[in-house]
């Protein structure tokens, strides 16, 4: 998960060893067919798989994953997964190239078109206590071990709508730590109509999207929304709260 950098001299002159986070390349096949490959931090790797799956519409449920298998090469490591016969066929008729930088789930698709192949349905956002989104921000720094180690991680969590931080995941993207959660709560079984997300990051269209593909009504960030992140919420029914931070916190959707 970390790399020890060279040296780090503190103020008092001492050296210390410092921490740095892993990014790696991590590739997706299904049924031995490559899919995609991304930039991630090598950690939960088997939620990633799920996760993603869902956010690009491969899996209708998570019953169609049947199996992963996490090995390692000299370039990178593989996430091998197999599925159900009818997810394959699907899979089949909808050949796709992500190319990934670090997570991003929509810099590889290869037209403009694309962006509407997969669409996410309305979703319905949970009522919040009034101080739900205060009291989740407080929670979210001691979610994060592995950015409080080596920073540079963005953590994705998963809330009651009274603020109470059940479940995070962190990695270097920030789109691959919401997949990392959407696929730990669906292998769980949790209800998306049972909490929100809380993201340690800006909030883009692909955050939304990928909430709204696994179901999910509320979505808050600790930073700035982006236009499309907004103009899609609206779409899609999801309420988008940005700049969380503190008690402070701003609706824009």
């Amino acid at each position: 998960m970390h790399t020890p950098a060279l040296l780090r001299l503190r103020p008092a002159g001492a050296a210390a060893d410092e921490e740095v986070a892993v990014e790696m390349p991590v590739a997706l096949t299904i049924n031995g067919i490559s899919q995609a490959i991304m930039l991630a931090t090598p950690a939960d790797l088997e939620d990633f798989a799920l996760g993603f799956g869902i956010a690009e519409g491969w899996f209708a449920s998570r019953h169609e994953l049947l199996d992963v298998e996490v090995s390692a090469h000299p370039e990178g490591l593989e996430l091998a997964m197999t599925v159900t016969g009818a997810c394959e066929q699907r899979l089949k008729q909808r050949r796709r190239t992500l190319a990934g930088r670090t997570g991003c789930g929509l810099c590889g698709i290869e037209s403009l078109a694309q962006l509407t192949a997969v669409h996410p349905g309305p979703v319905t956002p949970p009522e919040l206590a009034s101080d739900a989104l205060a009291r989740a921000a407080t929670a979210l720094p001691a979610a994060q071990p592995l950015n409080a180690r080596c920073g540079g991680l963005h953590a994705a969590a998963w809330c009651r709508p009274d603020g109470e931080l059940v479940l995070a995941r962190e990695d270097v993207g920030r789109h691959n730590a919401l997949d990392k959660l959407c696929g730990a709560l669906a292998r769980r079984g949790e209800r998306a109509q049972n909490g929100f997300v809380l993201m340690s990051s800006r909030a883009s269209l692909e955050l939304v999207h990928k909430a709204a593909m696994s179901g999910i009504g509320l979505l808050a960030c600790t930073s700035a929304p982006s236009s499309l992140a907004i103009a899609t919420a609206q779409h899609l029914g999801l309420q988008l709260w940005a700049f969380v931070r503190g008690d402070r916190a701003t609706r824009y959707a």
